[in-house]
C-alpha cells in the first residue's frame, strides 16, 4: 500500500502540467482546512494512548476517502485521457476504505468505540479554477501517502503490543 501511494503521487503531479511536473517540486505549505495533516511530533504521537491514534486515523481515512473521490471527479474534468491516473486514484480510494474497516474492527476487538462518520468535506466550491483543483488534488494524495505510512507505524505498534 505505501508503494502505491508514492507511485500515486508521483503520477498526479505528472499530469498536472508545470509547476506540478517540474521536477523536485514540493509545497508542504498547501494544506487543506477539511483534511487533518499526518504531520505531528514524535512525542506527541507515541503520547497518544490507542484509541486517540485509531480515532484519529480512522477521522483522516474517513476524510481522505471523501477527499479523494472529489480528487477523481475532479481530474475527470482536468485530465479525462488520463485512465492510468482515474483508476489509481479509484484504487487508492478503494485502499482507504478497506483501511477503514478494518481499523473499526481493530476497534471493536479492543473495545473502543468508532467515531460517527462525517461529511468531511463539507460546502466544496464548484466555482474552483483548474489551478486551484490541482493544489487540492496534490494535498490529498500528498497527504493520502503520509497517512498511510503514519497508520503502517500505528498499526505495527498495535501488533507489538497486543501480539495473537
Amino acid at each position: 500500500m505505501q508503494k502505491n501511494t508514492s507511485t500515486l503521487l508521483q503520477t498526479y503531479l505528472q499530469y498536472q502540467g508545470s509547476p506540478f511536473s517540474d521536477p523536485g517540486f514540493s509545497a508542504p505549505e498547501l494544506q487543506l482546512s477539511s483534511l487533518p495533516p499526518a504531520a505531528v511530533s514524535f512525542r506527541t504521537w507515541h503520547a497518544l494512548d490507542d484509541g486517540e491514534r485509531l480515532g484519529r486515523a480512522q477521522g483522516a481515512f474517513l476524510a481522505l476517502t471523501q477527499h479523494l473521490q472529489l480528487v477523481g471527479d475532479d481530474q475527470s474534468d482536468l485530465n479525462p485521457g488520463s485512465p492510468i491516473l482515474l483508476a489509481q486514484l479509484g484504487a487508492a480510494r478503494l485502499r482507504a476504505q478497506g483501511l477503514l474497516g478494518n481499523m473499526a474492527a481493530i476497534m471493536t476487538a479492543l473495545g473502543l468505540p468508532i467515531p460517527p462518520e462525517e461529511d468531511t468535506l463539507g460546502l466544496v466550491p464548484f466555482g474552483a479554477s483548474a489551478f486551484e483543483r490541482k493544489c487540492r488534488g496534490y494535498v490529498v494524495t500528498r497527504e493520502y501517502g503520509h497517512w498511510t505510512d503514519r497508520a503502517v507505524r500505528d498499526l505495527a505498534l498495535l501488533k507489538a503490543k497486543y501480539p495473537r
